[in-house]
């Protein structure tokens, strides 16, 4: 068993940190108050090569898997800069249009989805559907060559800033007549798709939406892959990368409140000229919350390892895993930062607090702990389906 990466990942992660340190958590917190969007770091780092470690070299990418793409996520959060349309676009777009769209589907959309040039979010959430996918109400109805997709999604991060949305939707099979889901590239632009803006309590530069499909039209070739048989598979084939790419930001995100934590109280005196931090009641709660941080990674070490491996049954359960152990540490993590920092860490300029609405947010984004801890009581305890 070997936890070492390799010489070209232990690279990437010193450039990726490099990078992120260079535009660091005051860049993000100000580019978030003024509602604006990290432009100039997404292009550099898409110049750079980082936005397309997981695509294919033959596409512009680096090569390299999920593994890879999870240490840019991790990176960049340990700088302060939690980029969640790394998520949304490198992991979930681009693996799904890589492994089940067509090969003109993979030449139109891959090379600017590796250089930053282009952004493809994902559209699955449903006002009324929560984490049921089998409720979808967004259809997709043949009209000639044409697909025609009517409905409502929510929860859709960075419309404002993407040129597609990957919109998942329902078509009826006309041979069992079972409506079936399918995946379509669909522009911003395109007639009939209107979005508006929902207001969060987190802070961040990208925003969530409502999105509404009202009779929009596609080309064929909108949907992806050669037929309908591929929507299931391209629908899963995102969901690993997703959970292991959200595990890698939480846990960048704890490791970077911890590191701010930890500085100030190594050298904040109040009692009798020592540190805050020679107090185990302020260091023992850091030293857990690190520890809990450190367990976290290597889970996500073990799916991303599993997932680039294609034993993607057994990187299923590694994923959600990860991605729970990940959401509860990096809220643990930010929030016993600002515990230790008392005052000081409720304050914009120290740089924690600013995290608490993302960090309680990955408790329940893109799937509940409650809906993990179902997955892993049924499939690893065989325990009855409890919903």
């Amino acid at each position: 068993m070997n936890f070492d990466l390799t010489a070209e990942q232990d690279q990437l992660r010193d450039a990726v940190r490099s990078l992120g340190r260079r535009y660091g958590h005051r860049y993000f917190v100000e580019k978030a108050k003024a509602g604006e969007h990290t432009t100039e770091l997404w292009h550099e780092a898409g110049r750079l090569g980082y936005l397309g470690v997981n695509i294919p070299t033959e596409y512009g990418g680096g090569g390299g898997g999920i593994t890879d793409l999870a240490i840019v996520c991790e990176e960049l959060a340990a700088a302060g800069c939690p980029l969640l349309l790394l998520v949304v676009s490198p992991a979930i777009a681009a693996t799904v249009i890589n492994r089940h769209g067509t090969e003109e589907q993979r030449k139109r959309h891959l090379p600017g989805l590796a250089d930053g040039s282009q952004k493809i979010v994902f559209a699955i959430t449903e006002p009324e559907a929560g984490s049921n996918f089998h409720r979808l109400a967004t259809t997709a109805r043949r009209d000639g060559d044409d697909w025609v997709l009517s409905g409502r999604k929510c929860y859709i991060s960075g419309v404002d800033e993407a040129g597609h949305v990957l919109v998942v939707a329902r078509t009826e099979d006309t041979a069992s007549g079972k409506l079936k889901p399918a995946l379509f590239v669909v522009p911003t632009g395109a007639a009939g798709m209107t979005w508006s803006k929902l207001d969060m309590e987190i802070v961040s530069p990208e925003n969530q939406f409502l999105l509404y499909l009202d009779e929009v039209r596609l080309p064929a070739d909108a949907l992806v892959g050669e037929s309908l048989d591929a929507g299931l598979p391209a629908l899963f084939s995102g969901l690993n990368p997703e959970r292991i790419t959200v595990a890698a930001m939480g846990a960048g995100t704890g490791r970077y409140a911890i590191e701010r934590a930890s500085e100030y109280t190594a050298t904040r005196s109040v009692w009798g000229g020592r540190t805050i931090g020679s107090h185990q009641g302020v260091s023992h709660p850091l030293a857990h919350a690190a520890v809990q941080v450190e367990l976290a990674r290597l889970m996500i070490q073990k799916a991303a390892t599993l997932y680039d491996a294609g034993r993607d049954l057994e990187a299923g359960i590694s994923a959600n895993m990860a991605k729970y152990a990940a959401g509860e540490a990096a809220a643990l993590a930010v929030d016993t930062a600002v515990q230790a920092l008392g005052g000081a860490g409720m304050t914009t300029e120290y740089g924690v607090a600013t995290l608490l609405g993302a960090v309680r947010a990955g408790r329940i984004a893109p799937v509940s702990r409650e809906m993990i801890l179902n997955f892993v009581a049924q499939h690893v305890l065989g325990q009855d389906k409890s919903y």
